[in-house]
């Protein structure tokens, strides 16, 4: 993740390619709005009132379910929930290089934007199968509550999304249910907490064995064909959308 490490101070106007542009756009920007580029090869660019600089983890990101992945809040925070509106969150995430979130559901809906080259890994429940959807820049996947699902990273380079939950942030208990949190739940010992066997979700009634049996199938399949890869057409429209980016972005 050193592609995200590299942040500057506010109003530095160097290091990136197209932070000195930021920086002259900052000064345009009434207070209170906040300008973000997104770039073909991970980087992220900020701009307020106050300046330009790149984000990075260190400040401006939280940990995203697995160690190495990160996001960055535009709407709620990491302790939204159905009890603590605002009832949805809305971030910014880089995935880190070649890398797959550990599989798991999430309580509420959730839809995500893949700015780069990335797959996600469902379970078909009818179908009894885990079903693999390669995904492309600009691509948008929209997946309903408590479906077990993996999200990767094919490129080589951090890749950015833009998720949006409803109802949770990260730190709920039932903002990303893995398949050990779910064989927990399951448990014959699993004492009910007066909502239900340890997570406000079970007001759909969820069978967390069989969600902990379609969380491990996803896990297998990951193990087995890891995370992708990128063709040679992928490959090179990545490098015309980063000489696109030079030409178009803020210089």
């Amino acid at each position: 993740m050193s592609d995200m490490n590299s942040g500057s101070g506010s109003g530095s106007g160097s290091g990136r390619p197209g932070l000195r542009g930021m920086e002259r756009l900052s000064r345009e920007l009434p207070y209170g709005v906040e300008l973000f580029h997104l770039r073909p090869e991970g980087s992220v660019l900020f701009a307020d009132r106050d300046g330009a600089r790149e984000l990075g983890p260190r400040e401006e990101f939280l940990r995203f379910i697995d160690e190495g992945q990160f996001a960055h809040y535009l709407v709620g925070d990491a302790r939204t929930s159905p009890e603590r509106p605002s009832n949805a969150t809305f971030k910014l995430g880089v995935v880190g290089p070649r890398s797959a979130f550990t599989p798991h559901a999430h309580g509420g809906e959730h839809i995500v934007l893949s700015l780069g080259h990335a797959a996600c890994g469902l379970y078909d429940a009818p179908r009894g199968r885990v079903t693999e959807i390669r995904l492309f820049p600009g691509a948008m996947i929209r997946i309903p509550e408590m479906m077990p699902h993996s999200f990767a990273n094919r490129g080589a380079k951090p890749l950015n999304i833009l998720a949006a939950n409803t109802g949770f942030g990260i730190d709920h208990e039932d903002y990303a249910i893995t398949a050990e949190e779910a064989e927990r739940r399951a448990a014959p010992d699993a004492v009910a907490d007066g909502r239900g066997a340890l997570g406000t979700v079970d007001r759909v009634a969820t069978d967390y064995g069989l969600l902990a049996a379609a969380l491990r199938d996803i896990e297998r399949i990951q193990r087995v064909r890891g995370v992708g890869a990128t063709s040679v057409k992928e490959r090179l429209a990545a490098g015309l959308r980063r000489v696109a980016a030079a030409l178009e972005g803020p210089r």
